[in-house]
């Protein structure tokens, strides 16, 4: 441990990758050999890194982020130089502590704005918005233009459902695209992303009639839901709100916790790129979800490594079960590991997922934490089963996703097991279960990402 605080893992490293392409560039460049001077303290590490030309690249890193700067072309965050960098630091290979030499005007200087502009970012949220009656204004013509396109997509149902399902394969997407397009227009992106769902059911597989019925059936709620919207009591109001894809600041109490980084994964849509970073309260209990956004291409830039410890201060928004925060100030550096939350068992999970459904009839999954489970192979694929269930022969279980059978993180959760029991943390759905870390009895401390 140094000035910075504890040193992070390699695996924290890499978890806050963008790709597999970036985690094996990053780990080709995390030795001393193409780095020169080299150094850290006080929240940053900085070096500069050989490249194919004759200027070496200038790599900085504020760990209290973290965020990274580069001079290398690069469009990914972190890019390879930067996770080569910190996997440099996480192995003790910077020199560092109170006799490290300052760092270097061109890393001192982005230090210096990027802290200068969190500080004024701060300023401008206290003083609240400038124009209270235009922005009342904004939000009454953007409601407008939502309920029309609500009331167009209403009958576009109505058609689908009067010409008989099975024409929405001879149709094809292209229809679904240009609704699609119509609510992109009508400022709703939320309605837009369930029509382009509606798009890829057709043809997809036997049952397909089934699930485009399901998921018309949802959408048409959403849309009365919308139109209704006036008379619903207020939490379901502001989750219609948030479905349609309406923003709102977040409102709640902040809340400062240690929050463990239980997952972090991206998901593309269109041009689109959405980070979800899991965190769970030490204190609290609460668990949270993070979201940060890139587009043209970019990575999302919030990130931490995964089984880290964060000294923060979180503030909710309204609807959605209360998951989705804003992370309002970070206090120190993250810490290097904590245990996982406490776990339950396969039949409280979706007990806990039935309740949600209650307050968002749209959620498909929800966070849970199981503890004392082991992965099985079923007839019908791998699933999580409790131990004391599945050893008494009741096969008390709940099945893993397609997804998440296709992903190397099964076989990474089937290793760490090996017949023992884990605590998995995970995402809990009508489609299965989606595991997204795991925590073994013999290093309960030691978080394992398994996306």
């Amino acid at each position: 441990m140094d000035e910075q605080g504890a040193l992070w893992t390699a695996d924290q490293v890499l978890a806050l990758a963008p790709d597999d392409a970036s985690r094996r560039a990053g780990s080709k460049l995390g030795t001393a050999g193409p780095w020169s001077g080299a150094g850290g303290g006080r929240g940053a590490v900085w070096g500069l890194c050989k490249g194919s030309g004759s200027t070496p690249y200038r790599t900085v890193v504020d760990t209290t982020g973290p965020a990274y700067h580069c001079s290398c072309p690069s469009r990914k965050f972190p890019c390879k130089h930067a996770l080569g960098l910190l996997l440099l630091w996480a192995d003790g290979g910077l020199p560092a502590g109170p006799g490290q030499a300052a760092a270097p005007d061109w890393a001192e200087e982005w230090l210096a704005a990027r802290r200068g502009r969190a500080e004024a970012a701060g300023t401008a949220a206290d003083s609240g918005p400038a124009d209270p009656e235009a922005a009342r204004r904004r939000a009454e013509r953007r409601a407008a233009r939502i309920t029309a396109g609500a009331q167009e997509l209403e009958q576009r149902l109505a058609d689908l459902l009067r010409g008989g399902l099975a024409a929405a394969e001879r149709s094809g997407p292209g229809l679904w695209e240009e609704t699609a397009a119509r609510m992109v227009d009508a400022q709703a992106p939320g309605l837009a992303g369930r029509v382009r769902e509606l798009g890829t059911i057709p043809g997809s597989g036997p049952g397909w009639p089934v699930r485009l019925l399901e998921e018309c059936a949802l959408t048409h709620l959403l849309d009365r839901a919308w139109l209704s919207a006036d008379r619903l009591p207020g939490p379901l109001a502001a989750t219609v709100r948030t479905r349609v894809g309406l923003t709102a600041p977040p409102e709640g109490t902040a809340l400062r916790d240690r929050w463990l980084v239980l997952a972090q994964y991206d998901a593309a849509d269109g041009k689109l790129t959405t980070r979800r970073i899991w965190l769970h309260g030490e204190s609290s209990a609460r668990t949270a979800l993070l979201l940060s956004f890139g587009a043209g291409g970019r990575a999302p830039q919030l990130a931490f490594p995964v089984g880290a410890v964060l000294d923060a201060e979180l503030r909710p928004y309204e609807g959605g079960g209360g998951l989705r925060a804003e992370l309002v100030e970070q206090f120190g550096t993250p810490a290097p590991a904590g245990p996982p939350p406490r776990g339950g068992t396969v039949g409280a999970a979706l007990t806990a997922y039935g309740r949600a459904l209650r307050d968002d009839p749209w959620l498909d999954s929800w966070p849970v934490t199981l503890a004392d489970v082991v992965p099985a192979r079923a007839e019908y694929g791998w699933q999580l089963a409790d131990f004391g269930a599945a050893a008494a022969g009741e096969r008390e279980a709940v099945p893993l996703t397609r997804a998440a059978q296709a992903r190397p993180g099964l076989w990474r959760l089937v290793a760490l097991s090996g017949g023992a029991p884990l605590t998995v943390f995970g995402e809990c759905g009508h489609q299965g279960f989606t595991p997204l870390a795991a925590w073994s009895p013999d290093a309960p401390g030691e978080t394992v990402p398994l996306v």
